[in-house]
């Protein structure tokens, strides 16, 4: 919260300037408004809308009648409030006004204007529409709000009786067409009649159906009789073997001819004598022979005899002649029963074709019964409407004839004393809200386009490092340390280096010997970061050497007011030696290796196993070695470096490093960190306020103790100069204090 409440007032601290030029521009606006704006007189008037059905028709009561509002319909109160700006009631109220009033009114309005400064709301809960209107000239406005509520009432009486008018010419133009609907419907249903037949549909049906019932029980009793006279036919024909009736009545007809009776014995007796011979004698014998000529010739005259009978030629066996009493009565029967048989078969072919057309007649009854309904249907249709329309004439005529509106004035609009607008209230506050609105719009614009880091928690997130410490803005005086007194005896400046310098060793497991310093972009003063962080730690007797590892943009030799060459290229190039190469600065115990003689390829030098080599020789030989190193955006510089120190160091700088370029900086570290190469944190340069947030001290309450840190310094030095080259006799002992 509290970081959220710092950050808040940083960003207001930071658009303070263009957010007060937004919010004095819109105040500045409103005074200049209500300065030179002329007042405005503002009149009403109330219209209410009856739903009365005060006319003596049921069509003029429909007609005046507002219709019901359904889901999604159109709202009548709605459709008045439209009306009332529409351009026919506004120039009505125009003509009106301008015809009675010319002599006191000088410029005639438009209805476009009319309509600009005319609003029409609707009191809820209610029919009543409130009209307001606003003019510069209060007399006018008044008249013409009343001239347009009168139009209003004129235009729905209008309305009404011109809705009456066209209802009446309608029904004037469908009536003879009705009728003649209505008469051809009757002659159409009177042709079909005729033609179908069709009178009554219930008493025709009943007796189609009695009809139907009575021939079907007719043709059961004759499948009845038919059976009998089948089993008896069936019967006889077991007894006599008769086939058909011509076989019976040829049968019966021989066995009654006398003639044939005796030529019937005569071939028996024949037969009879003719198997006596031929027992005796063979075929060929005379006497056979000669009955059989004999026997021929009567059966020959037999058959003759029998085709004069019979109708057609045929053979009667003996055994089909009836030639006693029975087998004649027998014979009788079955021709009576055949004869019987067919003409109940006969009969019974009459009733089923009689059947079929009665069921016909009777499928056929409600088809054309269905077709004379629709005749009716369509007769008594147009005779119905015939008469509604005769009655909505009438009831139209009297409508028309009739002044019926469903609108009333109930408040006319009065001449009013005091302006409406400007309401000098309301103006000043809306242009206070409006400006305080601008002006965090312009505020969060702003933060929006400007894409530069300005909060130091931005930094931890964006590139996912902790933060290592905060940096002061160093005074120009102050950059250069070629007089380092403006620097080193300035204890702001001085203790969040210090400060820094104890949380690097803090972060390391081992003795803090080596580290990285670089940054995301060029400029953001990783080079200053890196020497004043030297000058501080060989304050504090620390042996300390600074390589200008930057072989692109080399700067340590500007700032410590040393000669560039020779330098790092020198000693990994030319093979000379490393303490040879490096020099003195004017900071006791501070050294500095310079960057050297330019290369077209400096990574060369520092890929090289010799820079490894001398790295390690120079973490030997001195307490703390810091590189300087190009940025991290432009180069793999430090991704080399890296990997030969206790860690990396990254330097950030509010107001200037953008934001996109930390979180590309912020993958590209995690990847580093990731494949084991050591990241310290991340270090905020140049945040004056930020600083005094974190170091909140009394300069004069640690003046004493900056003088006793430099009278040790110069012991110190004194003192080295009797021991041994690059030992420190303090440096062990102000560890161990600082510890």
């Amino acid at each position: 919260m509290e970081t959220s409440l710092s950050s808040l007032v940083s960003v207001l601290k930071r658009r303070f300037w263009p957010a007060l030029a937004t919010f004095a521009s819109v105040i500045g606006a409103s005074i200049a408004y209500l300065v030179y704006t002329s007042p405005v007189y503002e009149v009403k008037a109330r219209l209410m809308l009856d739903n009365k059905q005060v006319s003596v028709s049921p069509l003029g009561r429909d007609l005046s009648q507002l219709p019901n509002r359904g889901p999604g319909g159109a709202n009548p109160i709605a459709n008045q409030a439209e009306l009332v700006k529409s351009q026919r009631i506004l120039q009505q109220a125009i003509d009106q006004v301008f015809s009675q009033y010319v002599s006191n009114l000088v410029t005639k309005i438009t209805p476009k204007e009319l309509k600009k400064d005319l609003t029409v709301k609707n009191i809820p809960a209610t029919n009543i529409l409130e009209i307001s209107y606003q003019n510069q000239n209060p007399e006018l406005a008044t008249v013409l709000l009343n001239a347009v509520a009168n139009a209003m009432v004129y235009e729905s009486t209008e309305a009404i009786r011109q809705e009456a008018r066209a209802v009446r010419e309608f029904l004037e133009k469908e009536l003879p067409q009705q009728r003649a609907l209505t008469e051809a419907a009757e002659v159409a249903e009177s042709k079909y009649r005729k033609s179908s037949g069709l009178v009554s549909f219930n008493e025709q049906t009943e007796s189609l159906v009695e009809s139907l019932a009575k021939v079907e029980d007719q043709e059961r009793l004759l499948y009845a009789q038919l059976e009998e006279i089948n089993a008896r036919l069936k019967a006889i024909e077991q007894l006599t073997g008769f086939n058909t009736i011509n076989n019976a009545y040829v049968g019966g007809r021989v066995g009654q001819d006398e003639q044939l009776d005796k030529l019937r014995d005569k071939l028996a007796d024949l037969d009879s004598e003719l198997a006596t011979v031929r027992s005796r004698f063979n075929e060929n014998h005379p006497t056979v022979l000669s009955l059989l000529e004999e026997r021929d010739a009567i059966r020959s005259l037999y058959n003759d005899k029998i085709a004069t009978i019979a109708p057609n030629p045929q053979t009667i066996s003996p055994s089909d002649v009836a030639s006693d009493q029975l087998s004649q009565e027998l014979t009788s029967r079955y021709i009576i029963s055949n004869t019987e048989q067919l003409a109940l078969a006969e009969k019974l072919k009459v009733l089923q074709r009689e059947r079929a057309i009665l069921q016909n007649h009777l499928e056929q009854l409600p088809i054309k019964q269905q077709r004379l309904t629709a005749l009716v249907r369509q007769r008594e249709e147009a005779t119905e409407s015939l008469k509604f329309l005769q009655n909505k004439l009438e009831e139209a005529r009297i409508a028309e004839a009739q002044l019926v509106s469903n609108i009333r004035i109930i408040a006319e609009a009065q001449v009013p004393s005091l302006p409406s607008e400007p309401n000098k209230k309301v103006v000043l506050v809306l242009a206070t809200a409006a400006g305080i609105t601008l002006a965090i719009g312009i505020i969060l614009l702003l933060e929006v386009i400007d894409n530069k880091l300005y909060d130091v928690s931005d930094a931890e997130v964006l590139l996912k490092l902790p933060r290592l410490g905060v940096l002061p803005e160093i005074p120009l005086s102050a950059l250069s340390l070629k007089h380092p007194e403006q620097f080193l005896d300035d204890l702001s400046l001085v203790e969040p280096y210090r400060l820094l310098l104890k949380k690097l060793e803090f972060r390391t497991q081992q003795k803090l010997k080596l580290i990285v310093v670089s940054s995301t972009v060029s400029g953001e003063g990783k080079s200053i970061v890196a020497s004043h962080l030297a000058a501080v730690s060989a304050m504090l007797s620390r042996q300390t050497l600074i390589i200008d590892a930057d072989l692109r943009k080399p700067k340590q030799h500007r700032i410590l007011g040393v000669t560039p060459l020779p330098g790092l290229t020198d000693v990994i190039d030319r093979d000379i030696n490393l303490f040879e190469t490096v020099q003195p600065t004017s900071i006791e115990n501070l050294s500095i290796l310079t960057s050297g003689g330019l290369f077209t390829n400096p990574s060369r030098v520092l890929e090289s196993a010799s820079m490894k080599h001398l790295l390690a020789k120079a973490a030997t030989h001195y307490d703390l070695v810091i590189i300087d190193t190009p940025p991290i955006s432009s180069c793999a510089d430090v991704h080399t470096l890296s990997r030969y120190s206790e860690g990396l160091v990254m330097i950030t700088r509010p107001n200037f490093t953008p934001k996109d370029i930390l979180l590309q900086a912020g993958e590209e570290l995690k990847e580093l960190k990731d494949n084991g190469l050591p990241i310290l944190g991340v270090v905020i340069n140049g945040m004056t306020a930020q600083t005094e947030r974190f170091y909140s001290y009394s300069d004069q309450s640690y003046q004493s103790l900056s003088k006793s840190l430099k009278r040790l310094s110069d012991l110190n030095g004194s003192l080295n100069k009797s021991v041994a080259p690059g030992k420190s006799v303090l440096s062990r002992g102000s560890d161990d204090v600082e510890q």
